[in-house]
């Protein structure tokens, strides 16, 4: 080796090694800062952190991929729904404050299989279901599992159907082996960080960044332990869709469909409107330009299509009450 690319490995060594020791350090200031406000249930020996307030019939929340449960805290959706029923919001594997085992492959499957007992464990025998973004795989999947446990289902901006994805290989490489372990402890934090504010804008394009959104804890959501889960699910990201597609027409709940016309993140017509097209009990909402945040974009389209799941299933529908209006007017405004 010449001394030129001696010196070079030593600086990369340095350089390596500064930004584990940063990452370190900001892993655990957020976390300090960002206690678990929930409660915990081990299932089969992994341990699910989730948020739960309110009484009522019983509605789970089942976050998107690269956030956790407190990003239904910071878009309202909790605190608005909780006046009506019993919200249960869980961090999935390896997000939030949950463990995700390497010797599992947290498929859509797998991760219903898990949250169904542990909804059995909490005593929960039956349940609406919302999911955003990944999470609504997750909660098709525990429709599909389990339909007599399962009411109905609440899906916000969706991946239903497998299409080319050119930001898997871009997003993948912290989930491999070795390799993968000493960027999520080194480089990909950093460059994480780095892309939020440009990730962030694209996620709620056409729409400005909600200022509820500001809130959501950016360092959270850059800890190894998640680049790990986040860059898992963009890899499963196609072949769960392929695989889920072939069973939607075995699906027995109502569905209530809700997307955003200009969503940047998954495609609107090639998502929603067709799984609307192809279930055998759905009602689609289209949000005119709204993007992939449905959930802060028009909460109270959101809060109604729960209150309309709920209908059909039984429960009583309550009056929007002005907490809840001004929550909408707020979220619109971008307050």
């Amino acid at each position: 080796m010449t001394k030129r690319y001696r010196t070079t490995a030593i600086l990369a060594g340095i350089g390596l090694a500064a930004s584990f020791f940063y990452v370190r350090a900001k892993t655990r200031r957020a976390e300090q800062e960002n206690p678990p406000q929930g409660k915990f249930v081990d299932i089969d020996g992994v341990r699910l952190h989730y948020l739960e307030r309110g009484a009522g019939p019983v509605l789970v929340l089942l976050h998107g991929n690269g956030v956790y449960s407190k990003d239904f805290e910071t878009s309202g959706l909790i605190e608005a729904a909780a006046k009506h029923y019993r919200v249960i919001a869980f961090d999935r594997p390896g997000f939030g404050y949950s463990d995700r085992p390497r010797t599992t492959v947290w498929t859509p499957d797998r991760q219903a299989a898990l949250l169904q007992r542990a909804l059995e464990q909490l005593g929960v025998e039956s349940a609406i279901v919302l999911g955003h973004s990944w999470g609504t795989m997750v909660a098709l999947a525990m429709g599909l599992q389990a339909p007599s446990a399962v009411r109905g289902l609440v899906l916000l901006s969706g991946y239903y159907y497998p299409s080319v994805r050119m930001d898997v290989a871009a997003l993948a490489p912290p989930a491999l082996p070795v390799i993968g372990d000493l960027l999520r402890y080194t480089v990909s934090p950093l460059a994480g960080r780095l892309l939020w504010p440009g990730a962030t804008k694209r996620v709620f394009a056409p729409m400005p960044v909600s200022e509820r959104f500001n809130r959501f804890p950016v360092w959270m959501a850059l800890r190894p332990k998640q680049l790990r889960a986040s860059a898992a699910e963009s890899a499963l990201m196609v072949p769960a869709a392929m695989s889920l597609a072939k069973r939607y027409p075995e699906l027995k709940v109502p569905v209530a469909i809700v997307a955003g016309t200009q969503d940047k993140i998954v495609d609107c017509g090639h998502n929603s409107e067709r799984l609307h097209e192809r279930l055998p009990d759905s009602q689609l909402r289209l949000e005119p330009g709204v993007g992939h945040m449905t959930h802060y974009a028009h909460p109270d389209e959101v809060l109604e299509a729960i209150d309309g799941i709920a209908a059909r299933v039984g429960e009583p529908v309550h009056v929007r009450t002005p907490e809840a209006e001004a929550l909408a007017r707020a979220s619109e405004s971008g307050v």
